[in-house]
């Protein structure tokens, strides 16, 4: 399947197709205008006044030499968007398929080209109430001439006795009914005058119509789903059809979501000064959800150094994926660190983007579970679970499409950003009377307000090298659609 295959080769890099179509579209390379961490100069207009932090790259193993084609303009320290992504696509596992009930199955994708070891229909049948006759008997029948035929019975839907018709008989049938031998039409009942001795049939279908052949729809030894195809009603409905109970999936990978910090507390507890309510656990399982996974929420971290180790051991045990917000830096940090460094290495660098720059990622534990660091700030958190997570998820599901897809929008506001960063804004976007699409920034570019963000349907995306777009301009939005 395309955007699927990965190769642990060449720096981890995931080497399957990648969609244009999605959030990081391919852009020139940034150029260098103006000093990073100052006013970047723009294309055209005055400078702009957003700037991204660059702090110094951490890694919990020692600094970590980056490839150069994996670096980003802004500065030697920063990775690209894409060079992360790759890394992350490329470690991520495949679950084996397993075998679930066709109900339990449904939004997973087949692991197995299902066989029919039925016709299906079993039999021939009407396909609507009417009446079973030979095409030839009613050959010419109209309104005002009908042709009139003896009725000899009926069908009905359920188990009964195999009939038949002769030249010129009829017999009357139910949508599903087994079809009389002999017959090979079956007039509609709102082409008759409905009568229950003898039948005035005011049209003449032709031959083969309204009914249906046995194995017309699945024969015997055919295909009825093929491995990739995603299950929905439809397909819940055939393999039911076909005598299946159960069917081989691609399963939903199971994701741990944890919060690391000093300052965090649950959503019942009193806040005391400095204290803020542990937003990112229920947020990003509900975005893993939404994108897929089995997302189980462990919540805050324990601030004992040998409690923290045991609770991290047993959630690479239990999971296909880790996700851990916090903030990169102080104690809380520095005592996970220690307890991730003693699973296995893990990077932690600056990325070239905003919000939340700061981003890490390894693959710990002995099965080498991947885990993805992203930022304790709620905003910059969900912007990178949709940079970087869903399309891991949705990768381990199987899926082709791993990427949202996104329109070209008219801006209706003038926007800034940070020169060599992607700046991702939460923004509105809607249809413009005229055709085509309108967007709207909620709030300012380095706003990380929670009401707002919860108000915005999509992300605008600005390239590295742009910093800023003028009223009217073109820019790439990203809709957030649940379960998109």
């Amino acid at each position: 399947m395309t955007g699927q295959s990965e190769d642990g080769s060449n720096g981890g890099e995931f080497r399957g197709h990648r969609d244009t179509a999605q959030v990081d579209v391919p852009v020139a390379p940034p150029r260098r205008t103006g000093p990073v961490g100052g006013l970047p100069a723009s294309r055209s207009g005055p400078p702009a006044q957003a700037s991204a932090p660059l702090p110094a790259q951490r890694a919990l193993t020692g600094p970590v030499p980056l490839p150069a084609d994996g670096r980003s303009d802004a500065s030697p320290l920063v990775r690209t968007v894409e060079r992360h992504l790759d890394e992350i696509l490329a470690a991520v596992p495949q679950p084996d398929p397993i075998e679930l009930a066709v109900l339990d199955a449904q939004g997973l994708l087949c692991a197995e080209d299902v066989v029919s070891q039925r016709a299906l229909p079993a039999f021939d049948q009407a396909a609507l109430d009417g009446y079973a006759v030979r095409a030839e008997d009613v050959a010419g029948a109209t309104v005002a001439r009908p042709v009139e035929l003896p009725v000899v019975g009926e069908s009905v839907a359920g188990a009964s006795e195999p009939s038949s018709i002769g030249p010129g008989l009829a017999m009357r049938v139910a949508a599903g009914a087994m079809l009389p031998a002999g017959a090979d039409v079956v007039v509609p009942a709102v082409w008759t005058d409905g009568g229950a001795a003898r039948v005035a049939v005011q049209a003449a279908p032709p031959v083969g119509s309204y009914l249906r052949r046995t194995g017309d729809d699945v024969a015997p030894d055919d295909p009825a789903v093929h491995v990739g195809t995603p299950i929905g009603p439809a397909q819940i409905s055939l393999l039911a059809a076909v005598g299946r109970d159960r069917v081989a999936v691609r399963p939903r990978p199971r994701v741990a979501v944890l919060s690391a910090g000093t300052e965090l507390v649950e959503i019942t507890s009193p806040l005391s000064p400095g204290q803020v309510v542990d937003v990112n656990s229920y947020a990003l399982a509900a975005a893993a959800r939404d994108a897929g996974a089995d997302a189980y929420r462990w919540g805050i971290l324990p601030g004992d150094q040998r409690r923290l180790a045991e609770v991290l051991e047993s959630q690479l045990l239990r999971s296909d994926l880790v996700l851990v917000s916090g903030t990169f830096s102080g104690p809380a940090f520095e005592m996970v660190q220690e307890a991730l460094a003693a699973l296995g290495g893990m990077r932690v660098s600056q990325v070239a983007m905003h919000p939340g720059p700061a981003q890490g990622f390894g693959r710990l534990g002995r099965d080498e579970v991947p885990v993805i660091f992203v930022p304790g700030e709620p905003v910059a958190a969900l912007v990178a679970f949709e940079v970087f997570v869903r399309p891991a998820i949705r990768l381990m599901l199987g899926k082709r499409q791993l990427f949202r897809r996104t329109v070209q929008a008219i801006s209706g506001q003038h926007l800034l950003s940070p020169l060599g960063y992607r700046q991702y804004l939460h923004g509105t976007v809607m249809r413009h009377p005229d055709g085509g699409y309108v967007v709207e920034p909620v709030g300012e570019a380095t706003d990380a307000l929670l009401a707002r963000m919860a108000r915005a349907n999509c992300l605008i995306v600005i390239d590295e090298d742009v910093t800023e777009v003028a009223a009217g301009g073109l820019v790439t939005v990203m809709p957030l659609l649940l379960g998109g």
